[in-house]
This record gives C-alpha cells, sequence and structure tokens, in this order.
C-alpha cells in the first residue's frame, strides 16, 4: 500500500502529493518522504538539502525565490504547524505555461506536500500564526545562483488571499520582471 497519491496541477510538472497518515487513537504515523514511491516525482534526484522555516505573524509573504540552473533545486515543500499559500510560478522558457503561477493550501491538517521542479519560482503567504515548513531539496543553496521575482509584480497577478503583513528587505528589493525577460532555459 502505497502512502502517498501524486496529482497533476494545471502547470506540467508542478504536482500535489497528498499524503496517508495511518492512525489511531493515540495519533498518527506519517512518512514524509519515499524514493520508492515518489520515485514519478523525485526521479534519480537525491535530497541534498533539508529546511525548516518559522514564519510567527498572519500574512507573512516569503519568497518568491528559485536558483538558476546549472542549480536549479526541486522542491518538496510540507507544512508542519499552521496554514500557508503555497505558490509556484512557471519560469521555464520553453513551457506553455511560461510566467503562469498555481497555488496550494498546505496545512497541518491537509497532508499536502507541494513538488516544485526545477524551473520554477517558490514563495508563500502564511494564513495563520506560527507556521511551519519543511523543505527537501534536490540541490544545495548557491547563493550566486540565488534570485528572486516580486511576489507583488503586476505582471504575475498573484491574488494573495490575505493582506500582506510583512516582507523581508531582501524580497521587497526583487525587481518587476522585465518585458524581456527570457525565463530559465531548459
Amino acid at each position: 500500500m502505497s502512502r502517498f497519491s501524486i496529482h497533476p496541477t494545471p502547470l506540467a510538472g508542478l504536482k500535489v502529493i497528498q499524503r496517508k497518515p495511518l492512525g489511531d487513537a493515540r495519533g498518527y504515523l506519517e512518512r514524509l518522504f519515499c524514493p520508492q514511491e515518489l520515485g514519478a516525482v523525485f526521479g534519480e534526484r537525491r535530497i541534498m538539502q533539508i529546511n525548516r522555516t518559522l514564519t510567527a505573524r498572519a500574512g507573512v509573504v516569503r519568497g518568491l525565490h528559485f536558483q538558476y540552473p546549472p542549480h536549479a533545486e526541486l522542491k518538496l515543500v510540507t507544512c508542519l504547524r499552521g496554514e500557508v499559500f503555497d505558490v509556484a510560478v512557471d519560469l521555464r522558457s520553453d513551457s506553455p505555461t511560461f510566467l503562469c503561477w498555481h497555488a496550494e493550501r498546505l496545512s497541518e491538517d491537509n497532508h499536502r506536500t507541494f513538488s516544485i521542479p526545477e524551473g520554477f519560482a517558490h514563495g508563500f503567504q502564511t494564513l495563520t500564526a506560527d507556521c511551519e515548513l519543511l523543505y527537501l531539496h534536490s540541490a544545495g543553496y548557491v547563493p550566486e545562483a540565488e534570485a528572486g521575482l516580486d511576489a507583488l509584480d503586476p505582471s504575475l497577478a498573484i491574488d494573495w488571499p490575505l493582506p500582506i503583513a510583512e516582507r523581508s528587505a531582501r524580497d521587497q528589493a526583487h525587481p518587476p520582471l522585465a518585458t524581456d525577460f527570457a525565463g530559465l532555459m531548459p
């Protein structure tokens, strides 16, 4: 019996993984990762980094972050506490959904993981206080490959569900997309 079901989204390659906890009156056991069961998503990649974030306030937006190739990474994002509006923006230059975004609500209660492949920018807005996220990355962080998009860029038109309470100075400094932005090459 698989502990996961994998569901496509409108953006090719972007997937939602529904985890299937096993529980009883004491609580539950939940598998977060298994390379054999998630081979259709993770392929031959290896987990190179695991990160955890805590965001104290509701309404905070983090992102939209990505790394340029050859340091692009697949991310598996799981909400361990609270609820977030998790967003991925397609930056693949050869994609029919180039610059389109898709969001999923991730929470401790809905047992979903967002699988965000290489070629996407990622960010989220906290819908509750004290949100804790766990990230599994297929590549390590490389500062000189890091980049970001302005989460409020009108050309992306992301429909954030709450008024934005806070963004970091770094995230506010990301410029709007240039009209000649070519995207990330495959």
